[in-house]
């Protein structure tokens, strides 16, 4: 009258499950050490980072730039008023072509003209420093 029930719920195991265990001991020195190396691999979990490095696999460094992640975030921002710009640029031309005479909407949309190539001229330069700043500060 016993009936196994083939679904146990929980995670499903894995095909190579990591069962054994190994404890090193380090002194300050050696693990101030270890953990700056562990710090610059990247890798999320220790046991991963000692694994690599006893196998041999390369050990990899990485970097993060202060100054490209603050310009990435402030070009970002830029990017976001710029899209702003667009969606009132459009808003501003339906108003000029409904509140204003065709003269007077002509004149404001000559300056709102302008003032986009000026913008366009501006986001080039944007674009310009950010390939200049890709080659000579990210690595490659």
């Amino acid at each position: 009258m016993e009936t196994r029930r083939t679904n146990k719920g929980g995670r499903p195991a894995l095909a190579d499950p990591a069962k054994h265990r190994h404890v090193l001991y380090l002194n300050d020195r050696e693990n101030a050490r270890f953990l700056s190396q562990w710090e610059q691999s990247g890798v999320t979990s220790k046991s991963r980072f000692i694994a690599a490095r006893l196998f041999g696999e390369p050990f990899r460094v990485v970097k993060v730039e202060k100054t490209a992640v603050e310009y990435c975030a402030r070009l970002t921002e830029f990017y976001a008023q710029f899209r702003a710009v667009a969606v009132n640029y459009n808003q501003v031309v339906k108003a000029l072509h409904s509140n204003f005479s065709e003269k007077k909407a002509l004149a404001f949309l000559y300056k709102l003209e302008k003032a986009t190539t000026e913008l366009a001229m501006l986001n080039r330069q944007v674009i310009d420093l950010t390939n200049e700043c890709k080659e000579l500060w990210l690595p490659k």
